[in-house]
C-alpha cells in the first residue's frame, strides 16, 4: 500500500511543519511500520518536512543486508540505504546535508542517551530535537484499513471462544494454562497470526487478579473464570475480556457481573466523538462506586488498540485528549473481590460519528457453562 505510507508520510510533514523541523528520524520500529510498510528487525526512516513536488526524494529509508528483498518489495517508493546500523547511517546521510536538515527531530520517547550521542556524533552540525510523540498523534485515529484489520482480529477471537464454549473446553478439571493454550490455538485457526499479548485465565479465587498467569490450577464447579485475550492479524490488535461462571451462579456472583456489565454499558455509552477520555472513564467508575465497590476497582476503564496493544489515548481519570472519530478503544471496567473472585468485561470499539462500531460481538450476558 505505497500509497497509504506516502499519505501518512505527508500528514507528518505537516506536523514537522508546525514543531519547526527540517526532518524527523523515526527509530521506533512500529513507527516505521505505519510510515513505509516495512516488518523487519532493523529499519530506520528519515522524513523531511518539504511539502512539494519530489518532496519524497528528500525521505530516506535504511535497513540491513538482511532484508535487501524484503526492503525491496516492502518500500518500494522510497530511496533505500542498505547499511547498519541504520539510525546512525540516516544520520550521516543528513549531515550530507546540513543546511536541508538543519533542526532534525528523533524519537527522545525511544532513544537512548548513548543513542542520541551516536546520533550526534555522526550528525556534526545538525542540531538533533527532542521530537517525541509525533507519529504516535497520527496513530490515534485509524484509517479504514486498520480498522479492518483490527475487525478481523476481534473476529477471530469472538470465534475462538465460541468454539472454546461448543467444544467443552472450559469445565471443572481442566488447568488455566490448558484453557489459555486452546484459545491461542483456536484463534490461530481462525486467522490470527499469533495471541495478541499473554492470554489471561483466571479461575475462582484467581479472578480477583486483574492481570493474574495462568497456572495449573484447576477449574471447579462454582468458579468465575476470566479470559482476557486477543488475536494478531497483519500487526494489528484486538483485546476483550469475558467472564463467565461454570455452573450455576450464586448470588453474590450475579450481583457483582450486574454491577460490572451495567459499568461497562455506561463507559461504552460515553464513547462519544468531542468526550474528555477521563468523562469515558468517569462514566464507567461512577457506577460501581455508587455501588460501594470503588476501592475494588483499581485501573483504568480502557485504552487504545492498533500496532501495540496498549497504545493512545488513555481513558482514564489521568488520560488527556478527546475522542476522535476512527479512534480504536477498549471499554473494560471490573470489581475483584479477594479471595471470592473477580469480573471484567471488555470490548473492543471504533469511534464512530454517532454509535460506535462494537468489534467484539461475544454475548456479555452471564454465561453459565
Amino acid at each position: 500500500m505505497p500509497e497509504t505510507h506516502s499519505r501518512r508520510r505527508h500528514a507528518l510533514r505537516e506536523l514537522l511543519r508546525e514543531a519547526d523541523l527540517d526532518a524527523i528520524l523515526v527509530t521506533d520500529l512500529l513507527n516505521i511500520r505505519y510510515l513505509t510498510g516495512f516488518t523487519g528487525s532493523q529499519a530506520a526512516v528519515v522524513v523531511h518536512a518539504a511539502d512539494e513536488p519530489g518532496a519524497e526524494r528528500a525521505t530516506a529509508f535504511s535497513t540491513d543486508g538482511r532484508y535487501l528483498t524484503q526492503a525491496a518489495e516492502q518500500v518500494p517508493d522510497l530511496e533505500r540505504i542498505i547499511e547498519r546500523p541504520s539510525e546512525v547511517v540516516l544520520a550521516e546521510h543528513v549531515a550530507k546535508a546540513p543546511d536541508r536538515y538543519r533542526r532534525t527531530g528523533f524519537e527522545s520517547q525511544h532513544v537512548t542517551v548513548d543513542g542520541r550521542d551516536a546520533l550526534a556524533e555522526a550528525a556534526p552540525g545538525i542540531e538533533l530535537v527532542r521530537a517525541p510523540g509525533l507519529v504516535e498523534r497520527l496513530r490515534l485515529v485509524k484509517d479504514a484499513a486498520e480498522v479492518d484489520a483490527i475487525r478481523m482480529a476481534c473476529a477471530a477471537a469472538d470465534r475462538a471462544l465460541a468454539d472454546l464454549i461448543e467444544h467443552g473446553g472450559l469445565r471443572p478439571g481442566r488447568t488455566e494454562l490448558e484453557v489459555a493454550r486452546e484459545l491461542e490455538a483456536r484463534m490461530l485457526e481462525h486467522g490470527a497470526a499469533g495471541p495478541a499479548f499473554d492470554t489471561i485465565v483466571a479461575a475462582g479465587a484467581h479472578s480477583a487478579i486483574p492481570h493474574h498467569r495462568p497456572t495449573t490450577a484447576a477449574l471447579a464447579a462454582g468458579d468465575f473464570v476470566k479470559m482476557d485475550f486477543g488475536a494478531l492479524v497483519d500487526g494489528y490488535h484486538s483485546d476483550m475480556t469475558r467472564t463467565v461462571v461454570l455452573g450455576a451462579p450464586a448470588e453474590w456472583q450475579r450481583e457483582i457481573y450486574e454491577l460490572v456489565h451495567a459499568a461497562q454499558a455506561a463507559g461504552r455509552g460515553a464513547v462519544r466523538v468531542g468526550t474528555d477520555v477521563r468523562d469515558v472513564d468517569g462514566a464507567a467508575r461512577e457506577v460501581i462506586d455508587d455501588a460501594g465497590y470503588g476501592e475494588r476497582y483499581p485501573h483504568s476503564v480502557g485504552h487504545g488498540v492498533g500496532l501495540e496493544i496498549h497504545e493512545a489515548p488513555a481513558l482514564s481519570q489521568r488520560g488527556d485528549g478527546r475522542i476522535e472519530e476512527g479512534m480504536v478503544v477498549t471499554v473494560e471496567p471490573g470489581v475483584y473481590l479477594p479471595e471470592r473472585g473477580g469480573v471484567r468485561i471488555e470490548d473492543t470499539l471504533a469511534v464512530r460519528e454517532s454509535t460506535p462500531e462494537l468489534l467484539t460481538l461475544t454475548t456479555k450476558e452471564l454465561v453459565a457453562v
